[in-house]
């Protein structure tokens, strides 16, 4: 049995409907099984729609062991994992996107690193491209993702999700 109540392809995206809390940790098991280094990962969602969430379901799946912090107030978490770097960051509370230098935003941005952006609109500029937007939303029940990819390594790792 499939972890979502509807999955609908479409060119360079889907979108998936989740029923509830299971559905939603599954779902992030399978994507960060596809996460690939460089990968750029926009997070967007009304407060409460979860986006943290899929992303603590993603570390979780990925092996991190202990606290997974939200980056409301840091900006940024960082985690180590196997072979990969991945960096969370919440732009929410950013005041201008120049403040990402301040912070050192280029110095997270590499070749092994995966960053995933939740108000990632309010550091354009400032951040690269996403290779994957994701866009979270209420259903009834549950959420709705809806998943575009914006590049080759976006569509490759979208494929790989409707495979199987």
């Amino acid at each position: 049995m499939p972890y979502y109540s509807t999955m609908i392809t479409f060119e360079h995206g889907l979108e998936i409907d989740l029923v509830d809390e299971l559905a939603a940790q599954a779902f992030a098991s399978v994507l960060a099984s596809k996460l690939e280094p460089g990968l750029i990962v926009y997070l967007y969602g009304d407060l409460g729609s979860g986006k943290t969430t899929l992303v603590r379901g993603m570390l979780t799946a990925l092996g991190q062991e202990g606290a997974i912090k939200s980056p409301t107030y840091t900006l940024v978490e960082s985690y180590a994992i196997g072979n990969l770097d991945i960096y969370h960051f919440d732009l929410y509370r950013l005041n201008e996107p120049a403040e990402l230098e301040d912070i050192g935003i280029k110095d997270y941005l590499g070749p092994t690193a995966i960053c995933m952006f939740e108000w990632a609109d309010k550091g354009i500029g400032y951040i690269p491209e996403a290779d994957i937007e994701i866009t979270i939303s209420f259903s009834n029940p549950g959420r709705r993702f809806k998943l575009m990819a914006n590049t080759e390594l976006g569509i490759k790792v979208l494929q790989e999700m409707t495979v199987g």
